[in-house]
């Protein structure tokens, strides 16, 4: 599986940069709204050492990491979901991400305007969330009319109608969907689910700020929330550099990793999501599963035929692959295990399936 984050935001909040930074990529980023008119997407490599050490010692053809996508959605506006500015075009973008990464800026520079003249993170969460539940609420709407008087003939539908309904009130009181418990019905809990309501979706505000920012102001909001602090400009510098360069720099900085690592190892937590690796002569990758999947679903993620003709695995945890130097000497010294299909697969797990 691969991980499809959103970027969105207010526009002039630093997302086409940031988009630029993670990527690599030359997008326009320039300093008016709705620079970004079709949402931009990259594909980038996460950046996970333990795959590299593996490669290093199996050294196989290729070297293949886990990858996520970047969307990055234009710049949001007050009425965007009936219309304002770009309005639904990109909302509807949103619909098809994993998670939201929401940039907030903190910064105060006169050169970059702020699309409502003046720098209030509290009042941009606010007026993004707004956005976002109004889009929401256009779509429960757009369903409770397709439904109809089916509701009355289906008992599924009954039960979804009555929870749109409900969910709706909660929307109008400038609440997330995602804090509205599902429908008790499983298939209509399905349908809801298959609504892929915005504000559903899980969120990491990612806070753009300078090393002076004043952050007093957003601790309350940001408290229970997944949030992460990253000066924009400084990941672009450093995106830019040569690697010599880009570690020196980080260096006097005091920085232990780029911000794509911290942007992944958030998105990853809060997903639920871990890697295990497969490794020989022709290739070492990466594979992103859930954490808590058994083998033969975990296995699903190379292909799908594992789930039904999965046998065995042969597992073996990455630290014990590097410190005894590869698989046949973990194999020669017991590191190897034959695990069945209840094994859970591991964080850093190495595996061989062993299928029909």
């Amino acid at each position: 599986m691969n991980l499809k984050l959103g970027i969105v935001g207010l526009p002039n909040v630093g997302k086409s940069t940031l988009f630029n930074a993670l990527t690599k990529q030359s997008v326009p980023a320039e300093n008016y709204p709705f620079c970004t008119i079709d949402p931009n997407v990259g594909i980038v490599a996460v950046a996970d050492k333990r795959l590299f050490d593996i490669a290093n010692i199996a050294k196989p053809a290729r070297t293949t990491p886990a990858v996520i996508e970047f969307v990055d959605i234009a710049g949001l506006v007050k009425g965007a979901a009936s219309g304002a500015g770009l309005g639904n075009k990109f909302l509807s973008h949103i619909k098809e991400v994993d998670a939201i990464v929401q940039v907030i800026r903190a910064f105060d520079n006169s050169n970059i305007t702020h699309v409502e003249n003046s720098v209030n993170p509290t009042r941009d969460i606010e007026l993004i969330n707004t956005e976002l539940i109004l889009k929401d609420m256009e779509t429960v709407a757009n369903r409770q009319a397709g439904i109809g008087s089916k509701a009355k003939f289906d008992k599924v539908l009954g039960a979804l109608s009555e929870h749109l309904t409900e969910l709706s009130k909660h929307l109008e009181e400038g609440k997330l969907a995602k804090d509205f418990p599902l429908p008790e019905d499983e298939d209509a809990a399905k349908e809801r689910k298959g609504l892929f309501l915005i504000t559903d979706k899980p969120v990491i505000f990612l806070v753009n700020a300078t090393k002076d920012a004043d952050m007093e102001p957003l601790k309350e909001i940001l408290e229970n929330q997944n949030y992460i602090t990253m000066d924009i400009k400084t990941e672009y510098d450093l995106a830019t550099m040569n690697e010599a360069d880009r570690k020196m720099f980080m260096d006097e900085l005091g920085l232990q990793e780029t911000g794509l690592e911290r942007l992944t190892r958030a998105a990853y937590d809060l997903l639920g999501l871990i890697s295990y690796f497969t490794e020989g002569p022709e290739e070492v990758r990466a594979w992103t599963i859930e954490k808590g999947w058994k083998a033969p679903l975990a296995g699903t993620a190379i292909h799908t035929d594992f789930l039904k003709k999965f046998i065995a695995c042969d597992v073996c945890y990455f630290q014990d692959y590097l410190d005894i130097g590869g698989w046949n000497n973990c194999k020669n010294v017991g590191k190897v295990r034959l695990e069945g299909k209840d094994y859970v697969v591991k964080d850093g797990d190495i595996v061989v399936f062993r299928h029909g």
